[in-house]
């Protein structure tokens, strides 16, 4: 059998392991699910050995997939590392770079550098999701993401702090009008608040002390959203108080539509990254946008 053929069934072997369905191991590699199960058949015919357990609920590894998997792995790992390697000198980007961003900072701040990017090199092909969700980055063959907040530790990532998101506390005058403006934190249990919520979870809100330390408040989550533009449209239009980085409502605080409130416990930030893949010699492409991140941030054009 020829040695292209077998790299294939190898390739559509680990992506099912990965994804856990010929379905999703298909949509991934862009193929039909038919020709990812008898590639994966062929396979275990050379072999000899059932690599999956399959039923009509499940799909699951036998002792020898489990060993096989690690093995291939490996194997694809050294292939990626030399083909980074190659590359390593190519100073123009290009192949389809898999990025997932923060919906809101994602579309008003990375997006424009990104296509600004694409604009450049034309051999450069984008494929760009927003979300707040947590992305195994390897599983769901992303190249970047974007993520605002503290990070998990990976031993298989690489992340770069780009920035901080300064965070202020806002409502429009009527608001303030209509039910008084907070003196204190302890006081916006006495008030409407419009909290973001991530995993099924209102976020605290992030106030400094006048010795500095940063402490987190929890609000009555009176209306929850999982997306900035959304908190920011109920801020404007009246539902009560919201915590928001101040490159969101830069604007409207200057033109009076918001106004700032307990600024003397203003402060709270929080950290803006890119993460990628664990590698000694990152693609071209990645390596490119994560650059031009890198300088945007620098010349402030993230804040």
């Amino acid at each position: 059998m020829r040695t292209t053929d077998n790299l294939g069934g190898i390739t559509a072997f680990a992506t099912t392991a990965q994804l856990g369905s010929f379905t999703a191991a298909a949509e991934r590699l862009g193929l039909t699910k038919s020709a990812v199960g008898k590639s994966v058949g062929r396979l275990e015919a050379r072999l000899g050995i059932k690599l999956f357990h399959r039923s009509t609920r499940r799909l699951s590894l036998t002792p020898d997939g489990e060993m096989f998997l690690a093995r291939c792995q490996q194997a694809i790992d050294i292939l990626e590392q030399a083909e980074a390697e190659l590359t390593s000198h190519v100073v123009q980007p290009a192949g389809r770079l898999r990025v997932d961003l923060p919906s809101a900072f994602g579309r008003q701040r990375v997006l424009p550098i990104l296509l600004a990017i694409a604009r450049q090199y034309p051999a450069l092909s984008l494929t760009v999701t927003f979300s707040e969700r947590f992305v195994d980055l390897i599983e769901e063959g992303i190249d970047l993401v974007v993520r605002i907040g503290e990070l998990a530790d990976s031993s298989g990532l690489v992340a770069r702090r780009l920035t901080t998101q300064k965070l202020v506390l806002c409502a429009i005058p009527a608001y303030l009008q209509r039910h008084g403006e907070p003196q204190k934190p302890d006081e916006l249990s006495d008030h409407h608040c419009v909290v973001g919520f991530r995993r099924n979870q209102p976020i605290s809100w992030l106030f400094k002390e006048q010795n500095g330390q940063t402490v987190r408040v929890t609000p009555p989550a009176t209306h929850e959203f999982a997306d900035g533009d959304a908190m920011l449209a109920a801020t404007l239009a009246g539902c009560g108080l919201s915590q928001l980085p101040r490159w969101l409502v830069a604007e409207h605080l200057q033109r009076g539509e918001l106004v700032e409130v307990l600024a003397e416990y203003a402060g709270g930030e929080m950290p803006i990254s890119a993460i990628w893949p664990k590698n000694r010699h990152p693609l071209p492409k990645i390596r490119y946008a994560v650059d031009e991140l890198v300088r945007a941030a620098r010349e402030g054009l993230l804040d």
